[in-house]
């Protein structure tokens, strides 16, 4: 009876906490039993449904950040997000090292993915990430993705790490199946053994849950899914801006050099995971490998010989005005010379005369009036 008056009260009071209370002289096991037979009438109980999942219905993504460092560049070290997409159905395992988690870097992640699928899943199911839909909503871009593919993104609820559990534990199971023992010299490096890892282990152990091996139902989820899309869509990095002085751009906290002869003129940037292109009025100024590390200044040898080019013209034109004025001869920008009129040619168009001797204006007016 004190155990059932604490339980009302307290449905969730500890074990240990109600042997003390009501001065249990006993081990603790018969008491265990007794709760475990009573406390459901108090608490409640809350069965959960078993959701099933429909061949390419659902895909489930998510970031993973394994706490190995990955050598980038210029001695440098980053911990690097992997953009994970786990088909719910066949349980199939895709994943990517990713530069960044904005949303450009993580809608090519899912390209990537996806294009290696070779289908679509129906929908893509995310949690609040904040370039995917951090302010409660899917952000435009990755609308625009989803609207390409024909698919749609579903987010989760707030604080729901459930809606999405079967990622989340897969996440886990990368930390402790795939990671120990594991040096990477790369995100290149860790991306082979990553995707050699899932080929040989992970998309060929057999699945408590479904009874088989992801790779034997892998082609029941493809045959459900919707075909890739005639057009690719748009991801990557991309903004606009007007070419400074110093003819650089940057990405992702790194500088890249442009044409110099550009400079003034708005330019497009676009950034894949391993490039990033820069066009002026459509055409390519610019285009480098993209670096992984932070803060570096890439530079094209080309780009800055014709700078150097440029400024020696630019010299040499300031030098040949300079001697024309000194010759009192004035010239164009393209170097003709500009023909300068003798001052009394205009007194003679106007109509004035500054001849001391000849009768000024105002004598001219008294004449006129005696």
């Amino acid at each position: 009876m004190q155990v059932r008056a604490l339980l009302v009260q307290w449905p969730t009071m500890p074990g240990p906490v109600i042997a003390q209370k009501i001065g249990w002289p006993y081990s603790e096991g018969p008491l265990k039993k007794l709760l475990a037979r009573i406390r459901p009438e108090y608490v409640g109980i809350d069965p959960s449904d078993r959701t099933v999942y429909e061949p390419g219905e659902i895909a489930q993504c998510d970031l993973w950040f394994p706490e190995t460092p990955i050598p980038v560049a210029a001695r440098q070290v980053r911990i690097l997000p992997v953009l994970v997409l786990t088909l719910a159905f066949s349980r199939f395992l895709s994943a990517t090292m990713i530069p960044s988690r904005q949303g450009g870097d993580i809608l090519s992640g899912m390209w990537l993915l996806i294009s290696q699928l070779g289908r679509v899943p129906k929908t893509l199911v995310w949690d609040r990430e904040s370039a995917i839909g951090g302010t409660g909503k899917v952000s435009v871009p990755a609308a625009a993705f989803a609207g390409t593919l024909a698919t749609r993104i579903r987010l989760a609820p707030p604080k729901d790490p459930e809606f999405k559990g079967m990622v989340e534990r897969n996440n886990g199971f990368f930390e402790t199946s795939f990671l120990p023992g594991r040096a990477f010299a790369s995100p290149a490096d860790f991306n082979s053994q990553f995707t050699d890892w899932l080929t040989s282990r992970a998309n060929t152990r057999t699945v408590r849950a479904i009874h088989g091996r992801p790779v034997d139902l892998l082609e029941t989820d493809y045959q459900a899914m919707t075909v890739l899309p005639a057009v690719a869509p748009t991801v990557g990095l991309t903004h606009r801006i007007r070419l400074a002085r110093d003819y650089y751009v940057r990405v992702d906290t790194c500088d890249y050099s442009v044409d110099p002869r550009v400079i003034g003129r708005f330019v497009d940037i676009v950034a894949s995971p391993t490039t990033v292109e820069v066009f002026c009025d459509r055409q390519l100024v610019a285009r480098h490998d993209r670096s992984w590390a932070k803060h570096l200044v890439i530079t094209d040898p080309d780009h800055v010989a014709t700078a150097r080019q440029m400024r020696q013209a630019l010299a040499e034109h300031h030098r040949a005005q300079q001697q024309a004025g000194q010759r009192g001869q004035r010239r164009h920008s393209d170097g003709h010379p500009v023909a300068i009129r003798a001052l009394p040619d205009y007194d003679a168009l106007f109509g004035v005369d500054f001849d001391p001797t000849s009768p000024t204006a105002a004598d001219a007016a008294e004449a006129s009036n005696p």
